[in-house]
């Protein structure tokens, strides 16, 4: 089947500016977002509203002098995080994400590496700031956005507001008039370094815009559409798919109150469609499964009821999936149409499983570095183990591939950053010829369809030149209910003279429990069910790729905000 067959239309936007001024005409009175206030009513924010606050927030930071300037921005998902971020890129300046979970120390560091002059907070990281706040001499003005009036040292985001809306209304176009480079460095993000320490990675407006146009092109989102924010918007992930790519296409936005509080807000919100990580999807697959196991002959209904829809799907084109998992349905706020997981690779069986339940998932594939989005699954064209086809304009190739058909991905593309800030030697290691170097290894099938196999860094190779990626084995044990995570490496054997495959599991130790039906377990009942899982693998798997050994921890892996594991940290560890 050709692309361009099951292609949406989409509409021309030049920069995020003209996007919101678009936006604004076409969905003006209906609501941007959906704030949930101190009574927990949720209030609406139309978009007519969210255009005249990016206005006045913007002419009143040119007014404080910062034209062309750095401004970070930090914070929980919030309707002022979104305000701040478009009113810099939209023509004051360049807009700084950082990672609210930073220590004050590194959120220190970044805003000197980006030379901010103005850094707007959430008052919930007010003792970070303290720590930070006198230490650089760039940083010019910190901008609390819950503090009702300006006190010492800090400005208060409302106020600002309202001096922007005076300014405005008297005549200030400064702002309003501003011209919008569309191939300049308008975004500074740094990279959660998985595999090594961060980059500040440039993006301008022409690279996020082709990303929202191509992957609006593949799916199907639109204004009746509403989403729950949950990964943290810092992160261009959810800052392109889950936020942009919605106030393009005039949906509402509700942000999640913190992972402790998902549920609850699904169920508030009743979001149609969800940006999510593996990690999350993942659990809440099992702990369905899990429930199920629970209660005599359900596991067997289920099937039965699966089955049933299934066969309706096919030959009747009749749905009954929300009546039939209606509790699933429901736990996910009952309108879920769509969700679109990314960031990491996902156990198939989960997408898989998912869709048979009537809730599709779209597996994408994507780096910082590519706006994110890069390859992904369509609503007409998927495979739950593959991460999709290229998104249109995007050229994908597979770099000197082996006897398996596995080697680099590179890419070419209108959504390629522009370089590494202050980093010319890194910028020079990735881009070569106009392609950007992923690092990412994979493969391609006959269809167009790609696969992700393992990072280059990450490959453990034996003596013999036998390549194992460590990722294959990691979905293998994680689909134990006995595990919950797991981090395969290679470690040298003195003994043999080779590199040989060890795991680090972080065991689910309820389930265990369950199993011998204990309160209190040994870590010898730990070891004799983790034994067993790793036998398990190891009967499925070829022998030069057999897991020698492995090791219990007693708390989680140090993870990046979407939830990856931090290999390049772990890895130290083990050393």
């Amino acid at each position: 089947m050709r692309f361009s067959e099951s292609l949406y239309q989409v509409r021309k936007i030049d920069n995020l500016k003209d996007m919101i001024e678009q936006s604004v005409k076409l969905f003006g009175s209906k609501n941007a977002f959906l704030i949930k206030g101190s009574d927990s009513i949720y209030n609406g924010i139309t978009y007519d509203q969210f255009k005249k606050d990016i206005d006045y927030l913007g002419t009143a930071l040119t007014n404080l002098g910062l034209k062309d300037g750095f401004i970070a921005v930090v914070g929980e998902n919030r309707y002022e995080w979104c305000v701040t971020y478009l009113a810099t890129i939209n023509g004051v300046g360049v807009i700084v994400p950082m990672d609210k979970e930073l220590p004050a120390c590194e959120m220190q560091n970044l805003l000197s590496i980006s030379n901010a002059e103005a850094i707007v907070f959430s008052g919930k990281l007010g003792n970070k700031i303290k720590e930070i706040l006198g230490s650089l001499e760039s940083v010019k003005y910190y901008i609390d956005m819950d503090l009702k009036e300006d006190s010492g040292e800090y400005l208060s985001f409302a106020k600002l507001i309202e001096k922007g809306r005076k300014l405005v209304e008297n005549g200030d176009k400064e702002y309003l008039d501003a011209e919008i480079d569309n191939n300049k460095m308008s975004a500074l993000i740094f990279t959660s370094g998985t595999t090594d320490s961060a980059k500040g990675v440039m993006l301008s407006h022409g690279n996020i815009c082709a990303n929202i146009i191509s992957v609006c092109s593949t799916v199907h989102v639109d204004e009746n559409d509403s989403s729950l924010s949950i990964l943290p918007l810092h992160h261009t992930y959810e800052c392109t798919l889950g936020f942009l790519l919605m106030m393009y296409k005039g949906g509402t936005l509700a942000f999640c109150e913190g992972l402790k509080h998902i549920v609850k807000n699904l169920k508030e919100v009743k979001p149609t469609v969800l940006i999510s990580v593996p990690l999350l999807l993942e659990s809440i697959y099992k702990k369905i499964w899990d429930q199920v196991k629970k209660k005599r002959g359900a596991k067997t209904l289920l099937k039965i009821m699966i089955s049933v829809n299934s066969f309706l799907r096919s030959v009747l084109k009749m749905d009954l999936s929300k009546k039939l998992f209606k509790k699933v349905h429901e736990n996910l706020g009952g309108r879920i149409r769509l969700v679109i997981t990314g960031a990491a690779a996902i156990d198939p069986i989960v997408p898989k499983g998912f869709r048979k339940l009537g809730i599709p998932i779209l597996q994408g594939y994507g780096l910082t570095e590519c706006s994110p989005l890069v390859i992904g699954n369509r609503d007409k064209q998927y495979i739950d183990s593959s991460i999709g086809l290229p998104i249109p304009r995007v050229e994908v190739k597979i770099k000197d591939p082996d006897e398996n058909g596995i080697g680099e991905l590179i890419v070419k593309g209108p959504n390629i950053m522009l370089g590494y800030f202050n980093n010319e030697e890194a910028t020079k290691r990735v881009i070569r010829d106009g392609w950007f170097h992923t690092g990412d290894l994979g493969k391609k099938d006959k269809s167009g369809f790609y696969y992700i196999t393992g990072r280059i860094k990450n490959v453990i190779i034996t003596k013999n030149g036998k390549n194992i990626f460590p990722e294959e084995l990691e979905t293998y044990i994680n689909r134990s209910p006995f595990v919950q995570e797991s981090f395969v490496y290679g470690k040298f054997d003195k003994t043999s003279g080779d590199t040989q495959v060890n795991v680090q599991i972080f065991p689910n130790i309820d389930v265990i429990k369950e199993k011998f039906k204990e309160v209190n377990i040994s870590k010898e009942q730990i070891m004799e069910v983790l034994s067993e899982v790793i036998k398990n693998v190891n009967r499925n798997i070829p022998l030069y790729k057999h897991i020698k050994g492995f090791t219990i921890r007693d708390n989680d892996f140090i993870k990046t905000t979407t939830q990856k594991i931090k290999r390049y940290v772990e890895i130290q560890k083990t050393n």
